[in-house]
């Protein structure tokens, strides 16, 4: 390769991208708008060039500050969870943790907005410059405390948290629109220091009914920003 060429702008990723998909498959994913996004994205330039080799594989990678970017195979359920079998797209999605922007850009194919916030100015300049050439114009990158989400874009037909806390912020489901759906990791009552769960809550009229989930392993969640 020519020096100065960056592997992540050369990779010719279809291939391992569709081979991806086919092993979403395997693992149990069955909403097909679901796989079309996963294999419409091109992980491999969300992450760093010296990772582009693991880029596909099902494993969470490194992206700086100590975050990491998720297994495909969690966003893939996570986003499968978040549209719960609707037909066509989600309206307003809220993504709590925009990271690399990876799975923002995986919201932008299933929602008809994407409103994604972190507190981490490092990675929020990151995910632009990473995003820049999809130019998606429903992804809106927002700077700030993830904990207090977005007031301003509520109501949210689905909202996703890309890290873990003791519970569900308050803001989080008020912001949440009736007959909504949020996705987030919990750290589990009662279980090991740290371990995390999967939960979902739907906001119906009836109240918010959870369910609890496989045991996730994400970053925790903290607020403020820096």
């Amino acid at each position: 390769m020519p020096r100065g060429v960056d592997q992540r702008h050369a990779m010719d990723s279809s291939a391992l991208r569709m081979n991806m998909v086919k092993k979403l498959a395997v693992l149990g994913l069955r909403d097909t708008q679901v796989l079309q996004a996963m294999g419409s994205v091109e992980r491999h330039r969300f992450v760093d060039s010296a990772l582009v080799n693991q880029a596909y594989e099902d494993t969470s990678l490194p992206i700086g500050l100590g975050q990491t970017i998720s297994k495909p195979g969690v966003v893939a359920r996570m986003a499968e969870l978040l549209r719960n079998g609707a037909h066509g797209k989600l309206g307003r999605v809220l993504e709590i943790g925009t990271g690399c922007g990876y799975q923002a850009a995986v919201l932008s194919f299933l929602a008809g907005e994407v409103y994604s916030i972190e507190r981490l100015r490092g990675l929020h300049d990151r995910a632009r410059d990473n995003l820049r050439h999809l130019r998606l114009a429903n992804v809106h990158l927002l700077f700030g405390d993830g904990m207090a989400g977005f007031a301003k874009g509520a109501p949210y037909a689905a909202i996703i948290a890309a890290a873990g806390g003791e519970a569900v912020p308050k803001a989080w489901v008020d912001q949440l629109a009736m007959g909504g759906r949020l996705v987030a990791p919990v750290v589990s009552a009662g279980g090991a220091s740290g371990q995390q769960a999967l939960v979902v809550i739907d906001k119906t009229r009836g109240g918010l009914v959870q369910t609890i989930l496989e045991s996730v392993h994400f970053v925790p969640l903290k607020s403020g920003v820096a």
